[in-house]
C-alpha cells in the first residue's frame, strides 16, 4: 500500500512543516525548491490532503490559544462555580476538567470597575499566577473542613461568603468552641493586598492562608498532618499533581491554591463607583454628548451604559454629602482609607482597646519598632455594611459606633496616630458618612461551596 512518506516530494513537505511553527502555513505557500520533478496523482492528492490537515490544525491551535488567553474579570462567576455538573463531584468530572490544557493557563484578568483603578498594586500573582485550575482548587480547600485536626472547621468558618467573608461573632471560633481575642478580617479584595491579618505577621496571602491551620485554637491541626490527609485523597492528589509537577501536595502549594482561590474574591462596583465614574461628564451638554455620539460611538456607549447602572444602583443624597465628607480635610477619614480599594495597607494606632489593663500591641509585636504600638491594619470599606462587628478586637457593633469612634478622637494613648483628633460632626453628618460607607458596597462572586473531592 502507497504511503505518503514513499513519495521524496510529500516526505520532504511533511520535514518542512512543523505543528509547533506558528508561520507554518505561510511556508506551506513559499516555493518549495530542490523538490523532486516526478508528481503522481497519488502524491498531488496527498499534498492536498497534508495540506488541509495542517490548515486545520493551525487554525484549531490558533483558536485554542486565542481563548486561552482571552482576557477575564475577576468575579466572573465561572471562576468559583466550581468543576461543571450536578451532584457528588466525581471522578470523571474532576478527571476531565484536570486533562483540560485551558484549565492550566495563567488567566489574563482585569479587575471590576472601581478596583481597576488599583491594578498597579496587584500583588502576588507573578510568582504564584492565576489559573482556572488552580482557583477550583483553592475553593475545594477553603471550604473544606477536613484540614482541621476534627473535620468541623474549614476557611469558610471564620470567612463566611454569607457575612462579607468574615464572621458575626466578636472573635473567631475555633475547633471545640474555641475563642481567640481578635475579629475575623474580611477575606476577599486581597488581590490588592501583600500583608495579612491584623499585625502583619503574614508577609503575603500564601503565608495568611496556611497559619490558621496549626493556629491552636483555629484549625488546631499540624501542617504535616494536613498535607496527608490532603494526599491520601486521591481526587486532591491528582490535582496537586496536574498543578505542581514534581511537587503534587505540599502545605506551600496548599497555601498557594487557597490564596489564589482568595484573590478571585473581588468587591464588584458599588453605587459609589459609578457615580465617580459619571463624574468626568458632569459638565457635559447635549451637543457635547451629541459630538461624541458620532465621533466616538465607543465612549458613548461606555457613557450610557454607566448612566443606565448608576441609575439602577443610585447613591442617596446623604451619601452624596458622605462622600464629600469623607475625603475631605475635615473628616480626613482619607487619610487611611485611599486608593482603589480604600485603604493604604498601613497599621495605625487610633485607639481601639488601649484602655485596657494590657492592651494589645498590634503591629509592634511583628517590627519591635515603638512607633508602631497599639498600631492595626486599615480594612477596606469596600463592602464594610457586611461585616460587623468591626475593629481588630469586633468591639464596635455598628458603622454608628464606628463613626462616634472618630468624632470623639479615638481613646487616648501614648501612641495615638496623630491623625485622630476629634471631630465637629453633627448628627447629620454621621448619618451621611454611615450613608457613604453603605454605598461602597457591591456584588460579590458567586461562589460554589459544595463539590469537594469525595
Amino acid at each position: 500500500m502507497f504511503s505518503c512518506n514513499d513519495d521524496p516530494t510529500l516526505l520532504f513537505l511533511s520535514e518542512r512543516f512543523h505543528p509547533s511553527a506558528r508561520h507554518s502555513r505561510l511556508q506551506l505557500a513559499r516555493p518549495l525548491k530542490n523538490v523532486p520533478s516526478h508528481r503522481s496523482v497519488t502524491s498531488v492528492l496527498c499534498i492536498v490532503l497534508l495540506t488541509l490537515v495542517a490548515s486545520a490544525f493551525i487554525d484549531r491551535a490558533t483558536a485554542a490559544d486565542k481563548s486561552s488567553k482571552r482576557r477575564v474579570r475577576l468575579g466572573d462567576p465561572s471562576l468559583t462555580a466550581g468543576i461543571p455538573g450536578t451532584g457528588p463531584l466525581t471522578g470523571a468530572q474532576l478527571s476531565k476538567w484536570i486533562n483540560n490544557p485551558a484549565n492550566h493557563v495563567p488567566l489574563d484578568f482585569k479587575l471590576p470597575l472601581g478596583l481597576a483603578a488599583g491594578k498597579g498594586d496587584v500583588q502576588g500573582v507573578k510568582s504564584n499566577p492565576l489559573t482556572r485550575a488552580k482557583i477550583e482548587l483553592g475553593r475545594q480547600l477553603f471550604f473544606d473542613k477536613r484540614l482541621s485536626s476534627d473535620n468541623t472547621i474549614s476557611c469558610a468558618s471564620c470567612h463566611q461568603p454569607g457575612h462579607g467573608y468574615a464572621a458575626a461573632t466578636r472573635f473567631g471560633v475555633g475547633v471545640d468552641g474555641q475563642t481567640g481575642d481578635v475579629n475575623s478580617p474580611v477575606a476577599y479584595n486581597r488581590i490588592l493586598s501583600s500583608r495579612q491579618f491584623w499585625d502583619g505577621r503574614a508577609a503575603s496571602l500564601e503565608d495568611q492562608a496556611v497559619g490558621p491551620i496549626a493556629a491552636p485554637i483555629e484549625m488546631g491541626n499540624t501542617h504535616e498532618q494536613a498535607v496527608a490527609t490532603v494526599k491520601a485523597n486521591d481526587g486532591y492528589k491528582k490535582q496537586f499533581d496536574a498543578i505542581y509537577p514534581n511537587e503534587g501536595v505540599t502545605i506551600d502549594n496548599i497555601g498557594k491554591s487557597i490564596a489564589t482561590f482568595e484573590r478571585t474574591l473581588v468587591t464588584g462596583p458599588s453605587p459609589f463607583d459609578f457615580a465617580e465614574a459619571l463624574k468626568p461628564y458632569a459638565n457635559y451638554d447635549a451637543a457635547d454628548f451629541e459630538e461624541m455620539k458620532s465621533d466616538d460611538p465607543k465612549e458613548f456607549a461606555r457613557y450610557t451604559r454607566l448612566k443606565a447602572a448608576a441609575a439602577a444602583n443610585p447613591m442617596s443624597e446623604s451619601a452624596r454629602r458622605g462622600r464629600d465628607l469623607f475625603f475631605s480635610d475635615r473628616a480626613n477619614c482619607s487619610a487611611c482609607h485611599v486608593g482603589a480599594n480604600l485603604t493604604d495597607e498601613g497599621f495605625h494606632n487610633i485607639g481601639i482597646g488601649m484602655d485596657a489593663s494590657i492592651p494589645k500591641m498590634g503591629r509592634f509585636t511583628v517590627t519591635k519598632d515603638p512607633k508602631d504600638k497599639g498600631a492595626f491594619k486599615t480594612p477596606t470599606v469596600r463592602n464594610v455594611a457586611s461585616s460587623a462587628p468591626y475593629m481588630h478586637d469586633g468591639s464596635l457593633a455598628t458603622l454608628e459606633d464606628v463613626v462616634e469612634h472618630y468624632a470623639i478622637g479615638g481613646t487616648p494613648n501614648p501612641w495615638l496616630s496623630k491623625d485622630i483628633v476629634k471631630l465637629n460632626l453633627s448628627p447629620q453628618d454621621k448619618a451621611d458618612l454611615v450613608a457613604f460607607m453603605k454605598a461602597c458596597s457591591g456584588p460579590l462572586p458567586r461562589v460554589n461551596s459544595e463539590r469537594l473531592p469525595q
